[in-house]
């Protein structure tokens, strides 16, 4: 796993709110959905437990001074093998038991457990004939997954494994670590590795009983692929043809947002990771995994822990886009959860116990944005039951459910039955809780319609870019069967009497505001999307020596981008493009280029940079493009107005640990979304 920090509070209604103001929805996936009976009880449960625990635990997360290792701290701290493996003679978690743990994971609400069964660094918690490297060969000597698999059996909560494809340990696995002068690869042989790995998958397969879900990870270095991928999805699928995969098995998640990109990649459900999809995802099953604080494994000194309210918000946001949550606790050495960790558990399950029917076994909400909260619903005789969770409530107290047209049969809190009232507008239906909404935790408010939900939801305003120099097409879209839509062009409110159609040519900066109109009655809300017209940034005057890019290079440990100008580059040379290829592999690095990009003609120009870990994009100076900080590999971009001819251009990266990556995209007049080709890049 990648330690990812952790989000503000309230930012779960705050980001969906710019995607959808912004018409940044998720883009689709390639990933089928797996419509067999085997998924029925994942998509029903919801809520799972993550546990992250090995002997990474025993150190807990310090070393050499330094406290901010988690279970990443045999590479990230750099520890040589031979002394990393001496806390196999120290691992004897007396105070274990299984039972203990389940029961509370069961009342906290949790459907599902994983456990790591190997973590990235080959230490097993089972009993395996094929290493050495086992929790049966420590003081403790016992079967942790037997344990935890009879007791989960037992208490009905279905046990699901973790296993890690990437193996520091192991002397056949292959890359090895660039700072490991002790390991040389020597005759190490990847193939043998991978029947290591099916032996040991056929163990956890056949030793413990129904598992649930094998969810793999550590995919990504360049020794695994697409091929090994898909055989191994088939080779536990025979096992266990009950099995749950999830896409961590091949090649084709798409960076820690996690969903499966384009192609025929195995794999059952996305894995984000440390986030959430900023809308639902019709037709994909996802998984949110996240941690309470900032690491995955035991952390003695991390106290950023996120408090009970903000995690039962994660699971209602994650379950109101029709996906499920992963929570993680990391264990101690001695074999108990931190203290924090019980008490968000204790409390998620006080309000799971009232509030559970409207987590479990529901499907993702049919309006596309509650500025007040989130919404789930599930089918019952004769219509529908909405759940309502009222995360913020608005200022007036009122609950404006936007476009709903469905008549409403029943409205009452879900925790007292306390009946409620609602009144129809044109656009849609208003609930007046009362003074039910005073709680730090959300409150969930039961509506019962006639049939299915009909909800006439505001048109998207779609246009190529934010901002255009002559003229900018725009269309209006709306999925509303026999609507109408109206629009203005000056920021006022659409009426019956504004001007109606699909397509616009806009010549000067403006606001549009659109809604549908049935029967001359407004029926949805009101889209709002804001145009500019600019004047291109002037070309510089200069004459550049030669093709390509100057570049330097650093190294040091960072968690966002340092000042370069305050320090001194470990090499400096020129390069075709942005390459960090002379590093990659590798950790702790960053690179700076510089040079100048020819534009071919006047025109507005988007510009993509994804990484893993940070990144800035500057044009002509000035900052185009942010997307510092320790992360995944994420895509951002932006558009500019550029004249003809050649601008500076300079980006600026950093490689923490885990994988890297950089790449430059750009389109614009005539060019469709691709790389940056070296011959439009020029240094002086």
């Amino acid at each position: 796993m990648n330690t990812l920090r952790s989000f503000p509070r309230k930012w779960l209604i705050a980001t969906t709110a710019v995607f959808i103001a912004s018409g940044l929805f998720m883009r689709p996936f390639a990933q089928k959905p797996v419509n067999t009976a085997r998924m029925e009880w994942w998509r029903d449960a919801r809520f799972g437990l993550f546990l992250h625990w090995g002997l990474y635990a025993i150190p807990a997360g310090e070393w050499n001074g330094q406290t901010n290792y988690g279970e990443w701290i045999r590479n990230n701290a750099q520890i040589p093998l031979n002394t990393y493996n001496n806390f196999q003679s120290q691992f004897n978690p007396t105070r274990f038991n299984a039972g203990e743990w389940v029961s509370m994971a069961k009342n906290a609400g949790v459907k599902y457990i994983v456990i790591t069964t190997k973590h990235h660094d080959g230490f097993c918690l089972f009993d395996s004939k094929f290493t050495d490297f086992t929790v049966m060969n420590t003081p403790f000597h016992r079967d942790i997954v037997k344990e935890m698999a009879d007791a989960c059996h037992q208490q009905g909560i279905q046990l699901c494994f973790y296993y890690s494809i990437m193996d520091w340990h192991h002397p056949d696995y292959l890359p090895r670590r660039d700072w490991e002068y002790d390991r040389p690869a020597g005759d190490a042989d990847f193939s043998r590795y991978v029947q290591y790995m099916k032996n040991q998958l056929k163990e956890l397969l056949t030793n413990y009983g129904k598992i649930g879900v094998l969810w793999f990870d550590g995919e990504w270095e360049e020794t695994w692929t697409h091929e090994l991928g898909k055989e191994l999805y088939q080779y536990v699928r025979s096992l266990q043809p009950g099995i749950i995969v999830n896409n961590r098995v091949d090649k084709g998640r798409s960076g820690m947002a996690g969903l499966t990109i384009s192609g025929d990649y195995a794999g059952d459900y996305g894995t984000p990771e440390q986030e959430i999809p900023a809308t639902g995802v019709p037709g994909v099953d996802w998984e949110s995994c996240m941690t309470m604080n900032d690491n995955w494994g035991y952390n003695s000194h991390d106290n950023k822990w996120k408090s009970a309210p903000e995690l039962v918000e994660k699971l209602v946001d994650i379950a109101s886009k029709g996906g499920n949550y992963l929570l993680n606790v990391g264990p101690t050495a001695e074999g108990v959860f931190p203290p924090a960790s019980v008490e968000r558990l204790q409390a998620i399950g006080s309000w799971m116990k009232v509030n559970g029917e409207s987590i479990y076994g529901t499907q993702a909400s049919p309006f596309r944005l509650l500025t007040w909260g989130r919404c789930t619903q599930r089918s019952i005789p004769g219509g529908t039951r909405l759940y309502l969770h009222v995360i913020n409530p608005p200022a007036d107290g009122k609950l404006l459910l936007p476009g709903l047209a469905n008549q409403a049969t029943k409205v009452y809190t879900l925790a007292e039955k306390t009946p409620l009232t609602i009144s129809r507008k044109s656009t849609g239906q208003i609930i007046d809780p009362g003074s039910s909404l005073k709680n730090e935790y959300p409150v969930v408010i039961a509506l019962e319609i006639k049939g299915k939900p009909i909800v006439y939801v505001e048109p998207s305003i779609q246009a190529g870019t934010s901002i255009f120099i002559d003229q900018l097409p725009v269309k209006l879209f709306t999925p509303v069967a026999g609507a109408a839509i109206h629009y203005t062009l000056n920021g006022t409110e659409p009426t019956i009497a504004s001007p109606q159609g699909r397509s616009l040519l806009l010549k000067k900066s403006s606001t549009i505001k659109a809604a549908c109109f049935i029967n001359g009655k407004q029926v949805s809300a009101v889209a709002t999307g804001s145009f500019e017209k600019v004047t291109p940034l002037a070309a510089q005057t200069i004459e550049p020596s030669s093709g390509g890019l100057e570049f330097a290079s650093y190294e040091g440990k960072w968690t966002q981008l340092p000042d370069f100008e305050k320090l001194s580059p470990a090499a400096t040379g020129t390069v075709a493009n942005f390459d960090i290829s002379m590093k990659r592999g590798k950790d702790e690095y960053a690179f700076v280029f510089d040079g100048f990009i020819k534009i071919p003609v006047d025109g507005v120009y988007t510009f993509y940079i994804t990484s893993d870990d940070g990144s800035r994009l500057f044009m002509d100076g000035s900052l185009l493009v942010d997307n510092d900080g320790l992360h995944g590999s994420i895509e951002k971009s932006k558009d500019i107005a550029l004249a003809k001819g050649l601008h500076a251009i300079k980006v600026s990266y950093f490689e923490n640990s885990g994988s890297d990556n950089l790449e430059l995209q750009w389109k614009g007049p005539g060019i469709p979304k691709n790389k940056i080709p070296d011959w439009v890049l020029f240094r002086k």
